[in-house]
């Protein structure tokens, strides 16, 4: 009963092998879960009593239960089994595409993962890279909507840094839902984007059974109560002004919206900008068709130059923040009064009549946003330089010129920030971001456009071009 037993040497590490997969599935990994599963309760139970907006139950649901919801959903289903008749595809290949479609949209939000990481990351990117200011916030307005309804931000699109900025600001008050294009379908940035409850679009697909099942994913979040951010301009300002609305997530959210139910539907518009925005040299590219574009090395190699550029600066106490972002609050819009104020019904309306409404909806609401976007100092400099681009200006001309254009914007209802409130200092802040960027030249206290830089002067003079033509 003592002799010792032999035992080759691949049943012993079998057995090993059993061993550990038995202490990780049954000991360890429901250990992590409950540990995990606390802690998201714990940070759940927070920011209820923080938030002004609660988290709908639907944000809150296992990722593959909302698979299964938008996969068996009839309309869904509907669609898939007329572009199966429609085209001569096995219903079940029909169907696996719908499953593929229902993984690539819908998210996997973790409260905890957004409300501890990621919004300290996103604090601390926004704070280390910009002086990140909120500049107006209709408070009374926004504290009137009724915390049941469904939020949308609407956002003008300047930066990639958008995404970061506005969740950022906004934590205190909801968790945003952002719909992301497919530059972000990289791992690992796919899986911390899911999990940070953003949904994947794919930009101007032409296949209708994958727009029917976004469209039923983003009237499913809507109908729940999932507050999401949409930029109405579908991509990235090229020349800084803003871009005609493209209207298709809107029209996804009107479709299903009935402004006799219970839930409202409250557009918030939301204006930012920037004194430096980090994609302008590659959007500008994008302004001559005929400019040879730079290849993904030599696009990668000039990042990482500028990256270490800064990175010297900072060591060796040069390096400045890139100047101000700012972001305005607009007064929120409620479709349920919107459309009533109108006698329409968009459900009752056949499909132009309502993608005519849907129009001017959008068109009204960009302009909202334009005309919440704020006044920075480098747009302000920017406009007049650019007016007269052959003129050359002593400080004092130049200074004088900005004052009288601070009083006429803020006399049209332009929302300026305004630095200390000091108009001086916002004047010589906006003067002195263009100079260290060599897009202004100053020779003997004497002020002029550097050459071959009036296009990047204009991209930041065009971000609030609308508001002094107002």
């Amino acid at each position: 009963m003592t002799e010792p037993v032999a035992l080759p040497v691949w049943l012993v590490a079998a057995l090993a092998a059993l061993s550990g997969w038995f202490l990780l599935a049954h000991v360890l990994v429901p250990g992590l879960r409950w540990f995990l599963r606390r802690r998201i309760n714990d940070v759940l139970r927070q920011v209820g009593h923080r938030l002004q907006v609660e988290l709908p139950s639907f944000k809150l649901t296992r990722r593959q239960v909302l698979i299964d919801r938008l996969f068996h959903d009839p309309t869904v289903q509907a669609a898939a089994e007329r572009h199966a008749a429609e085209s001569g595809e096995n219903i079940g290949e029909t169907r696996r595409r719908i499953d593929r479609y229902a993984r690539e949209i819908v998210p996997a939000f973790n409260a905890y993962l957004y409300f501890r990481i990621g919004y300290a990351l996103a604090r601390a990117v926004a704070r280390s890279l910009y002086r990140v200011r909120i500049g107006y916030v209709d408070e009374a307005a926004l504290a009137r909507v009724d915390p049941k309804s469904t939020i949308v931000f609407v956002i003008n699109h300047r930066s990639n840094m958008d995404y970061v900025l506005v969740a950022f600001l906004a934590a205190e008050r909801t968790a945003l839902s952002y719909a992301v294009g497919e530059w972000a379908r990289v791992w690992p940035l796919q899986q911390l984007v899911r999990a940070m409850g953003a949904y994947f679009v794919r930009r101007n697909s032409g296949d209708a059974l994958y727009r029917t099942v976004l469209a039923r994913y983003v009237q499913m979040a809507s109908a729940a109560g999932v507050t999401q951010a949409v930029f109405p301009e579908g991509g990235l300002s090229v020349d800084g002004r803003l871009r005609p609305p493209r209207f298709g997530l809107l029209d996804y959210m009107l479709k299903s919206f009935d402004d006799r139910g219970e839930r409202d539907l409250v557009f918030i518009p939301v204006g930012l900008n920037y004194d430096r925005v980090l994609e302008d040299r590659s959007q500008l590219l994008k302004l001559d068709p005929n400019r040879p574009r730079p290849g993904r090395a030599r696009g990668l190699a000039v990042a990482l130059r500028f990256l270490l550029e800064h990175l010297g600066m900072m060591l060796t106490g040069r390096w400045h923040r890139f100047g101000y972002a700012c972001v305005n609050f607009g007064t929120p819009i409620s479709m349920r009064d919107y459309l009533r104020r109108r006698g329409l019904h968009l459900g009752a309306l056949d499909e132009p009549a309502r993608h005519a409404r849907v129009a001017e909806i959008a068109a009204m609401l960009m302009n909202e946003i334009g005309h919440i976007i704020p006044v920075l100092p480098v747009s302000l400099v920017a406009g007049i330089l650019v007016a007269d681009p052959a003129r050359q200006w002593s400080m004092l001309e130049l200074k004088a010129a900005a004052l009288a254009r601070m009083a006429t914007l803020e006399a049209g209802g332009a929302h300026l920030y305004i630095p200390r409130e000091d108009q001086d200092y916002a004047f010589e802040v906006g003067l002195r971001m263009l100079s260290l960027r060599h897009l202004v030249i100053e020779d003997d206290g004497i002020y002029r456009p550097a050459a071959g830089q009036l296009d990047a002067l204009a991209y930041y003079a065009n971000a609030i071009a609308h508001l002094a033509a107002a």
